[in-house]
């Protein structure tokens, strides 16, 4: 579904990304793990032509997406939850549900969608008039999760999805992305929890200083402790 040859990326005269070559099959969960500041977030933001420097190719599903801005590549199915969760202020959370379907052809069935997501989302059903802002930090990225998925994607990029959220939570999104991987929703994700991310994977990449330096089943390296000593430990 996803194909990436030698991508590159800058910020300003910064060398971020070395010539990353990756693939995720449809149906896939495939993990990009490492430490901090190893190129993680800027994979995916140049997966969604967030950053403004970049060369090499990133096809999805056979189309060469490189030169299409981002609203264009999230129309042809590929969705993004940033670290940041970019919830729109002043805009309650149905508000922020729906500007996840302006650039789909989804938007006449706004009400039924934004139902769909309550259902599935039992935190956010109870405050779909609540100011997205005041929600906690588990529940906004439950928003943004839903945003991304309100115009029905083919694939998903998450970044950091469990940062600074309270475990209970935690569990809640796993068991989410758990549910979405059996419908065959296809996932790229990245996260600092190896163990967690692993366990719902089928492969992983580990990246490091913008270099993909391993590839392997999730499971093999799940078991790989020197391997994940050497790349993602603190």
């Amino acid at each position: 579904m996803l194909k990436v040859e030698d991508l590159e990326a800058w910020y300003g005269r910064s060398y971020i990304l070395q010539k990353v070559n990756l693939h995720v099959d449809a149906g896939e969960v495939v993990s990009v793990i490492g430490r901090n500041g190893a190129g993680k977030t800027t994979t995916l933001r140049a997966l969604m032509g967030l950053v403004a420097k970049r060369h090499g190719r990133v096809e999805f599903e056979g189309r060469d997406l490189l030169g299409l801005p981002t609203h264009e590549r999230y129309r042809h199915g590929l969705a993004y939850v940033p670290e940041d969760r970019s919830i729109v202020p002043g805009l309650t959370v149905r508000e922020n549900l729906r500007l996840g379907l302006l650039a789909s052809p989804h938007l006449k069935r706004e009400a039924e969608i934004i139902e769909r997501l309550a259902e599935t989302f039992p935190r956010l059903k109870e405050r779909l008039d609540q100011i997205g802002e005041t929600l906690s930090g588990g529940e906004q990225q439950m928003l943004a999760i839903a945003r991304a998925l309100a115009a029905d994607p083919r694939m998903i990029l998450l970044d950091e999805p469990s940062e600074g959220i309270m475990p209970v939570l935690v569990d809640e999104m796993f068991e989410l992305f758990e549910k979405l991987r059996a419908e065959g929703m296809t996932i790229l994700l990245v996260e600092q929890s190896v163990d967690r991310a692993l366990a719902i994977s089928d492969r992983a990449y580990i990246m490091d200083q913008g270099v993909i330096v391993h590839e392997s089943g999730a499971a093999a390296l799940l078991a790989d402790e020197e391997m994940q000593e050497r790349y993602c430990s603190v």
